[in-house]
């Protein structure tokens, strides 16, 4: 079973009316999540299941990276993701249908973050549409731990901007 925490992309302060939760994505995240998007396609990477956080620039992100993987099924967005703590991302993660083998999350920091260290010790920041892949030794998602975690990859935006 695969895992891969998928940070959403970089978002706007620029109207400061807004609350937190309807922030969109700026000029760098609009590109940012395509290219990510388009990177996991180049890998050949499908989910079976893409589960958001519904905040605008999580389910944003999301909607971007489905259409470039060409995945076609319903995102789900569960309110448990926004700022509730990693241990809600957890309890969403051990409820997934077996069947699904590949899942994307799109989350917040540093819940993410928490997530990452606490299956793999993944200890640097993941950084907006940062992704940190994982996979587990096991047949069923309410299994998952740290005990049969194993980190992958780890892939960022800045990965591929020129070197000036």
């Amino acid at each position: 079973m695969k895992l891969f925490i998928i940070r959403h992309a970089k978002s706007s302060w620029k109207d400061s009316s807004l609350d937190d939760f309807d922030r969109p994505l700026n000029k760098r995240g609009k590109l940012n999540a395509p290219l990510m998007g388009t990177k996991l396609k180049e890998r050949g990477v499908v989910p079976d299941v893409m589960i958001s956080s519904p905040a605008f620039r999580a389910k944003t992100t999301a909607e971007i990276i489905a259409k470039k993987v060409k995945y076609s099924k319903k995102i789900i967005f569960k309110k448990e993701i926004y700022d509730v703590g990693e241990s809600a991302i957890r309890k969403i993660l051990k409820k997934l249908d077996d069947e699904n083998s590949v899942v994307f999350i799109f989350g917040h920091n540093p819940d993410l973050n928490m997530l990452a260290e606490r299956y793999v010790g993944f200890d640097e920041n993941i950084p907006t549409c940062g992704i940190v892949e994982i996979e587990f030794d096991c047949k069923r998602w309410k299994d998952i731990s740290s005990l049969n975690a194993k980190f992958i990859s780890f892939d960022y935006p800045k990965r591929y901007k020129e070197v000036k």
